[in-house]
C-alpha cells in the first residue's frame, strides 16, 4: 500500500520536474481512458515553466481546436452551469450528508420501535412498564406491520379480504 502523499510545493527544481512529468503522463493517460471508455470529447492544455509553449493533448491541434470551438459555442451560462467553487461543493456535500443522516435516523427509529415490539412479544419487557409515548410508537409499529402483512397477503391472493 502506498503512503498518502502530502500535497505541497516541491522545492527542488529537479524533483519538481520529475513529479511534473509523471503527473502529466498520468493525467493524459486518464483523459485518454475517459475519452475511449465513455466516448466523450476532452482535451488538456498545460502551461508550465518547463516549456515555452503550452502542451496539449490530444497532440493533433485540429482536434483540440474542434473541442474548444464546440465549448465556446455554448452560451456563457451553459459553459459555467456545472462549475463549482469550493464553497458550493462543500455546501452540496453537507446537504447530501444531512439527508443521509435524516434517512439513517428515521431507519434507526423504526428499528428501535420494532425491537421494543419484539421484546414485548417475547416478554422481555413488561408492557405496563412502558410510557405513553413508547406505547404509541409500538401501536404505530403494530399497525405498520399489519398493513405490511395485508399488502403481502394481497400480492399472494388478490381476492383475499383484510
Amino acid at each position: 500500500m502506498r503512503n498518502k502523499l502530502k500535497l505541497a510545493f516541491v522545492a527542488s527544481d529537479s524533483q519538481r520536474k520529475i513529479t511534473y512529468n509523471k503527473r502529466k503522463k498520468s493525467l493524459t493517460k486518464k483523459i485518454d481512458e475517459l475519452t475511449t471508455l465513455c466516448g466523450v470529447d476532452a482535451c488538456v492544455i498545460i502551461f508550465s515553466n518547463f516549456h515555452l509553449d503550452p502542451e496539449i493533448w490530444p497532440s493533433q491541434s485540429s482536434e483540440v481546436q474542434r473541442i474548444l470551438t464546440k465549448f465556446k459555442s455554448y452560451s456563457e451560462f451553459e459553459q459555467g452551469k456545472k462549475k463549482l467553487n469550493h464553497e458550493t461543493y462543500l455546501m452540496k456535500r453537507i446537504t447530501k450528508s444531512r439527508e443521509q443522516l435524516a434517512k439513517l435516523e428515521k431507519n434507526n427509529g423504526e428499528l428501535q420501535k420494532s425491537l421494543i415490539l419484539y421484546q414485548c412479544l417475547a416478554n422481555e419487557i413488561p408492557v405496563d412498564t412502558l410510557n405513553l409515548d413508547v406505547l404509541n410508537d409500538v401501536d404505530c409499529e403494530i399497525n405498520r406491520k399489519l398493513a405490511e402483512i395485508a399488502s403481502k397477503e394481497n400480492e399472494v391472493d388478490p381476492n383475499a379480504t383484510s
